[in-house]
């Protein structure tokens, strides 16, 4: 059975049948809803299942919402639970004060200052509570006089650095000697480079001849350089009797 026309309305023979938009049109009936152009299958646009030209194609565009009762309600609503929201956070958020910062190695030496500064601080009230005075306040190049009491075989600091260089380990402590020991006859050789780091040491090659050495405390005596007549304090471990 031949279908009709989806505008006419009449009967569509197969010879002028044009199938489109779930419908059948005569070739002359499929046309512009607006001007009534003829179209075919290359320039029609379809909008609800009616034909349309390129100029005359309905353009969608945005609808207002009208402040109805229940759009009222809604919007109280959301507006309601932002506010729930935001005091949650704030409750969770109070008394910290701060926020996270990153642990880079600028800050870890900014802390690791503090804390020397709070530890100089908790030393001085210590001491001025013990002692039950104020003790003298330390003069910008010289030692602390805590540290300079617990510590007395150390010698005194330059300055104050607070960077925090990793220290090299200690070296045998020594004493200063006040004057040379008496001569004693016995002669060593250098087995190692040594260079002087003190006034009162002496530095030496390996293959020198230390003469006239004594033995101060433990890891140091005292000598002379045969080769450069120096003489001074120098560790012992340097040297092997001859």
């Amino acid at each position: 059975m031949n279908p009709s026309c989806g505008r006419c309305g009449t009967i569509v023979y197969p010879t002028e049948k044009v199938n489109c938009l779930d419908k059948y049109w005569h070739k002359g009936c499929f046309s512009c809803e607006i001007c009534k152009m003829t179209l075919n299958m290359k320039n029609y646009k379809g909008f609800e299942k009616r034909p349309y030209c390129n100029a005359h194609y309905p353009k969608t565009n945005f609808t207002c919402v009208a402040d109805t009762p229940e759009n009222l309600r809604l919007k109280q609503q959301s507006k309601m639970q932002s506010q729930v929201q935001y005091k949650e956070e704030f409750e969770k958020n109070k008394g910290k004060g701060f926020s996270a910062v990153a642990d880079t190695p600028e800050m870890q030496r900014i802390k690791k200052t503090q804390d020397h500064i709070s530890n100089i601080k908790y030393h001085e009230e210590f001491e001025k509570n013990r002692m039950g005075g104020e003790i003298p306040s330390p003069q910008p190049n010289s030692p602390n006089p805590v540290f300079q009491q617990q510590l007395p075989h150390q010698p005194p600091a330059a300055s104050k650095n607070y960077n925090y260089e990793p220290a090299a380990a200690p070296g045998p402590v020594r004493q200063v000697a006040a004057a040379p020991p008496p001569s004693s006859g016995k002669r060593y050789q250098a087995v190692y480079d040594y260079a002087a780091a003190d006034e009162d040491e002496v530095g030496f090659l390996e293959g020198d001849v230390i003469v006239d050495a004594q033995v101060i405390d433990e890891g140091w005596m005292y000598g002379r350089v045969e080769r450069t007549g120096q003489q001074g304090m120098l560790p012992a471990n340097y040297v092997e009797a001859i």
